[in-house]
């Protein structure tokens, strides 16, 4: 029978070719399957594992192998320190994304119950963790996926976190007329014919995948913005490390103000955002339009 130590050897080496986390992986899957933690792995190195656990493991290491993000075969990742559930049916929820939660709540900081609405909230990730952070918060979570917005409920539930409200629907149609003191989203932004895609090809296409090379949702969401934002609420989106230079153009044209776009802890420009502009600005641009 495989102890412990030799099936982790076995796996890292396996997924030494397709994983910068190799090791990492290994822990995880056999941790998994043996129904323990990474932690008491190397407390019982010669332990055995069952043929069904041998059979479960090898099972779940082609999968990884043929590329199927580690987030889907366990069906958890942690965002925000969220535990959240995670399927094919959402994007894995990734690290880079905890910037423009960073950035809604510093937005946030002054405002006394705030409205926030989140665009494409898929997991429910930024919509939750936002909630989580400001329990004065009502925030709405949009996704014109059914499976999507199942997965986001149940985090939800599972979390405790009341102050979520999920609608179904594309972008803002499910709150026409609604205004909100921010809104965040993460949405779709790469090209339909980006080369990338072929290494998330487990991740659902809808999520990724948008016209106009990658900006046709993002200019979706900035063309709406003020429609949909208190004067002075901040719109902080999302978007490709080279797309930058397009959205603040997008916001631009949208009318919004103070755009800046920030880096990510790998000093890729990540998350852009920009300002409704205050009600006598508004009102001095809306006469400015009608002359």
């Amino acid at each position: 029978m495989t102890s412990t130590a030799d099936a982790l050897a076995s796996l890292r080496g396996r997924l030494a070719t397709i994983s910068p986390t190799a090791a990492l992986d290994a822990e995880i899957l056999l941790a998994l399957v043996l129904g323990t933690t990474r932690a008491a792995l190397s407390a019982r190195p010669g332990r055995s594992l069952a043929p069904s656990q041998a059979e479960m493991l090898e099972i779940l290491a082609r999968r990884r192998i043929d590329g199927e993000p580690i987030a889907y075969l366990t069906g958890r990742r942690e965002f925000w320190s969220l535990d959240l559930e995670v399927t094919s049916d959402v994007l894995v929820p990734r690290p880079e994304t905890e910037l423009a939660v960073e950035l809604a709540l510093g937005v946030l900081a002054q405002a006394s119950q705030p409205a926030v609405l989140d665009l494409g909230t898929g997991s429910g990730a930024i919509a939750l963790a936002v909630a989580r952070e400001r329990d004065d918060a009502a925030v709405t979570a949009v996704d014109a996926s059914a499976a999507a917005l199942a997965v986001a409920e149940r985090n939800a539930k599972r979390l405790g976190i009341g102050n979520v409200r999920f609608l179904r629907g594309s972008w803002y149609e499910p709150v026409a007329g609604a205004r909100f003191d921010a809104i965040v989203s993460n949405p779709p932004y790469v090209a339909e014919d980006d080369p990338a895609l072929a290494a998330l090809a487990h991740e659902p296409r809808l999520a990724l995948v948008a016209d106009r090379d990658g900006l046709g949702a993002l200019a979706v969401i900035c063309n709406g913005a003020r429609a949909h934002l208190q004067p002075g609420g901040c719109l902080v989106i999302e978007h490709g490390a080279s797309q930058g230079a397009a959205l603040r153009g997008l916001m631009s044209d949208a009318g919004l103000i103070e755009i800046r776009t920030h880096r990510d802890l790998a000093s890729h420009e990540r998350v852009s955002t920009g300002i409704a502009p205050p009600q006598a600005l508004e009102s001095a641009l809306s006469r400015e339009g009608r002359q």
